[in-house]
């Protein structure tokens, strides 16, 4: 009696499995890419929030009011919402600013922050 040419049933589930771990692998890896990627652009826009923020200030060669401002800006698509804080500086020609931009629905989590001296 000859003996059939062929993968058994446990070697052909035994490969089955192989493949779909190294597919979900694959996947997840994929996922953090992606996801990766997407916080990377957050972080990007936000910063660019952040120094046209500095940049108005430069541009009206005025220095501004001490206190806290807030607003909403648009950046690459993406909407965020900045704080900025002026405050004195011990020479008076010039005042710090920071600003924090923030996702629009978690204020607790800075995607940018940029801390800039601005003068007259």
């Amino acid at each position: 009696m000859r003996r059939a040419l062929g993968f058994t049933l446990i070697e052909v589930l035994i490969a089955l499995a192989v493949l779909g771990i190294a597919l979900a692998a694959a996947a997840r890896a994929t996922l953090a890419v992606t996801d990766g990627s997407m916080a990377l652009r957050r972080h990007l826009a936000g910063g660019w929030v952040a120094q046209n923020r500095i940049a108005n200030y430069t541009a009206m060669n005025t220095l501004p009011d001490t206190g806290t401002n807030e607003g909403v800006a648009t950046q690459a698509g993406l909407e965020f919402v900045w704080r900025e804080t002026v405050s004195e500086t011990p020479n008076k020609a010039f005042r710090r600013v920071e600003v924090r931009v923030y996702p629009p629905n978690d204020a607790n989590h800075a995607d940018a922050v940029l801390v800039s001296y601005v003068s007259q």
